[in-house]
């Protein structure tokens, strides 16, 4: 037997249920992956509310990093032992053990640890595609990145900085903006207390920027939509405060011919190429000091419920991983 949550009901954290099943086996083309470390992430929070149904019971958690304890029918190149991580489904990460198919696999190079591998999956890799594909950033651009002092931000906003660009983040209290400028960021916004929009405008000559990057959604929505310059790029791509209301096309016009789109990890990484090739560049990054991944929060596997509520409240900074 072994540990993994279950959600039986979307609702809160105490809908998280601990439970003891039988260790599963990998089927063709899978492997089973014993868990060093687990990621915790806004999506899990979207899974078990139900913001992002899923069908029911279901596990819950899609990072983690650890090694291959068993290999499937018709998997080449992973033997046991190899030291991995995934990112992706289908959910059941919080878990002492997962099976997932080979492709999802991303090798972990010795250099890495489990823990930062936990962390960094899907924040990193989300980092990746945001800065490198969604919009290709320049040196010498300033560029906007909401919640700089969050678990994607804080990778982002260090990886944008060493790749030459002006980074202007947001934060919702004066702690983490400090936490924010020790990570990349130029400048710092407090977004509950400042009028976002006009502080970029000031700070950019009233030009605004060419892109904003935005995982807070609903609250900061339309300030973000008024920081772009003309022909200007709004991604949003979270909704750590609740989802964006229906609005109509018009506003992208009417704002100066802006482009908007929500991206997702999983169509910038379909395959396994892509997503090796995403990793690669997040290990590059990390091996050459570019990004370092802030771990400030561990808990046990039992603890998963707190984790999740601390992240929620907006309390936690950086990375949080259980170790099971």
């Amino acid at each position: 037997m072994m540990r993994a949550y279950r959600v039986h009901k979307h609702g809160d954290e105490s809908f998280l249920t601990l439970e003891n099943v039988p260790v599963p086996e990998p089927g063709p083309g899978e492997v089973r992956v014993a868990h060093r470390a687990v990621g915790v992430n806004f999506i899990d929070i979207y899974h078990r509310s139900g913001l992002y149904p899923l069908p029911l019971p279901t596990g819950i958690g899609l990072e983690a990093a650890g090694e291959i304890d068993a290999v499937g029918e018709g998997v080449e190149g992973w033997r046991q032992g190899d030291r991995v991580a995934y990112a992706g489904g289908p959910p059941g990460a919080y878990a002492d053990g997962h099976v997932v198919k080979a492709e999802q696999l991303i090798r972990l190079p010795e250099s890495v640890s489990f823990e930062q591998a936990a962390a960094l999956m899907l924040k990193g890799l989300t980092s990746a595609y945001l800065l490198h594909e969604t919009y290709p950033v320049k040196a010498g651009e300033t560029i906007l990145w909401h919640a700089a002092a969050g678990g994607v931000g804080l990778i982002a906003c260090q990886w944008a900085k060493a790749l030459g660009v002006r980074v202007i983040g947001t934060a919702g209290s004066p702690a983490k903006a400090e936490l924010a400028r020790a990570n990349g960021c130029d400048e710092v916004i407090l977004y509950d207390r400042e009028d976002v929009a006009s502080r970029v405008r000031e700070l950019t000559g009233g030009r605004g920027v060419p892109v904003v990057y935005d995982s807070v959604g609903k609250d900061t929505f339309d300030a973000s939509l008024d920081c772009l310059a003309p022909r200007g790029l709004m991604v949003s791509y979270g909704n750590a405060s609740g989802a964006v209301t229906d609005f109509s096309p018009l506003r992208l016009a009417q704002k100066g011919s802006l482009y908007l789109t929500r991206p997702t990890l999983a169509h910038y990484a379909s395959t396994p190429a892509e997503r090796q090739a995403l990793a690669d560049k997040l290990f590059s990054a990390l091996d050459k000091g570019w990004i370092e991944v802030a771990i400030n929060h561990r808990y046990a596997l039992s603890e998963a419920a707190s984790a999740q509520r601390a992240l929620a409240r907006r309390e936690t900074t950086g990375a949080s991983v259980l170790i099971p």
